[in-house]
């Protein structure tokens, strides 16, 4: 099968797909601030405090995205049904289609270039496009365990962008 994308390296990305489901959330915290006391240092004390079950530890839980309409960072922690919100926000994700890709997370230039390359490659598709639109946004998740986070010294971002396939 030919490449829509001459030159482009198509296994930089993967296309999956999240199921809809629930969320609590940190709230918007306009500040971008990750300190102990601030309204995303809480939420990430509340959710790594969480024992997953084994059932549920496979998939990524935690959600950071930028909250276009209310200008700020909010975190999600994917619920089960057993799960305790801790008192925060319980939210609702459509999911849908995501293109992902990987970068070292804190290494601002590779995550721009990468989104550049993700954004590109998504116009450039005969077959997806940008699905961005309130609470449906450009997620990241950190997916280097924490073990291997202090072993190596840096963590791996996966970042995740809507898309939806084109209107014929």
């Amino acid at each position: 099968m030919e490449s829509y994308l001459t030159g482009v390296d198509q296994t930089q990305f993967r296309v999956i797909s999240l199921p809809p489901f629930r969320a609590a959330s940190s709230g918007v915290d306009n500040v971008c601030d990750f300190s102990n006391d601030s309204i995303l240092g809480k939420f990430d004390a509340y959710f790594s405090a969480i024992q997953v079950s084994d059932r549920d530890s496979f998939m990524p839980r935690d959600f950071l995205y930028y909250d276009e309409e209310k200008s700020g960072l909010v975190w999600a922690w994917a619920l089960t049904e057993d799960m305790d919100d801790g008192g925060n926000e319980v939210i609702s994700f459509d999911g849908g289609y995501y293109l992902t890709y990987v970068y070292v997370d804190g290494d601002d230039e590779m995550s721009g270039k990468r989104y550049k390359e993700a954004i590109s490659y998504i116009e450039n598709s005969d077959v997806f496009e940008l699905d961005i639109r309130p609470g449906h946004y450009i997620m990241g998740h950190i997916i280097t365990p924490s073990e291997i986070i202090k072993a190596q010294g840096f963590a791996q971002m996966e970042n995740f962008v809507p898309i939806k396939f084109k209107e014929k």
